[in-house]
């Protein structure tokens, strides 16, 4: 089954962020609000209106399945984005850094 995501970037961080049932945003994709087709123009909306009030960046859906309860991306960008991409390493600070962030979040 497809299902629809809404991802973003944090306005504060740029990292990836997903919009979760509540309205508010995660950095894991496990928290990711699985949408219907049905109440996708309202989540849409409601994202829209996160960036207008600068909380993240130029929101938009995506298609996933899920696997064993979690939403898994569809297309390869968006298994990457999920994933803390880019493809190529950072440098052992930003590591740290990014860690830092992640464990915050969650």
């Amino acid at each position: 089954m497809t299902a629809k995501l809404i991802t973003a970037n944090h306005l504060a961080d740029g990292l990836v962020v997903f919009l979760t049932a509540d309205g508010g945003w995660s950095y894991r994709l496990a928290d990711a609000r699985v949408i219907s087709d049905a109440e996708l123009e309202a989540a849409l909306r409601h994202a829209k209106a996160q960036h207008e009030a600068l909380i993240v960046v130029d929101p938009y859906e995506i298609e996933a399945t899920v696997e064993d309860g979690v939403p898994v991306p569809v297309r390869l960008r968006e298994r990457i984005r999920a994933a803390g991409g880019p493809t190529v390493t950072y440098g052992e600070a930003e590591l740290a850094e990014r860690a830092a962030l992640l464990n915050q979040a969650g």
